[in-house]
């Protein structure tokens, strides 16, 4: 089973950029969450590599760069104050509550707050809270979708060992 879908490019290749941003990002969000879909609460959880890189930790994660992009990148609040963790890697540990519902639920959730977030929003918009400075929400986009993009490659291989075992 392939978690990263066929693109849908031809659907958007008349579309504003932004938009075109926009379906590529949720595309790879989706695919992200549905590596997720038929595991055991041990199977996303199990750690394969000698980081704390696991399925469950990866949505997780993408929680968690929601809302440094689209939420402390906007609105310029602070960490502490939007309640993530101060570093990508503690983004990825797992709490004994974190299960697959729960994750993918809080994943979703991100998700459509940045889109709500973003949609008042043009792709030269500048964004002043993130740590390297003020970047272009275009900059934004396609940071977020190399990072989905790589993510959905780890969970692709991840799951895949999983689901041979």
């Amino acid at each position: 089973m392939t978690v990263f879908p066929p693109t849908f490019a031809a659907d958007v290749v008349d579309r504003p950029a932004q938009a075109q941003f926009e379906a590529f990002i949720d595309e790879h969000r989706e695919a992200l969450n549905g590596c997720l879909d038929g595991l055991t609460e041990e199977q996303a959880r199990r750690s394969l590599v000698p980081s704390r890189t696991t399925l469950l930790g990866l949505v997780k994660h993408a929680t968690f760069v929601e809302k440094v992009w689209f939420d402390e990148a906007v609105t310029c609040r602070s960490r502490t104050e939007i309640g993530i963790p101060a570093t990508p890697d503690e983004s990825f540990i797992l709490d004994d509550g974190d299960t697959i519902d729960s994750i993918r639920s809080a994943h979703r959730e991100a998700c459509e707050t940045s889109r709500r977030t973003t949609a008042s929003l043009g792709v030269d918009d500048v964004l002043r809270g993130n740590r390297r400075g003020p970047l272009p929400l275009r900059w934004v986009y396609l940071h977020v979708l190399r990072e989905l993009a790589q993510h959905c490659g780890h969970a692709e291989i991840l799951r895949e060992q999983i689901l041979s075992d």
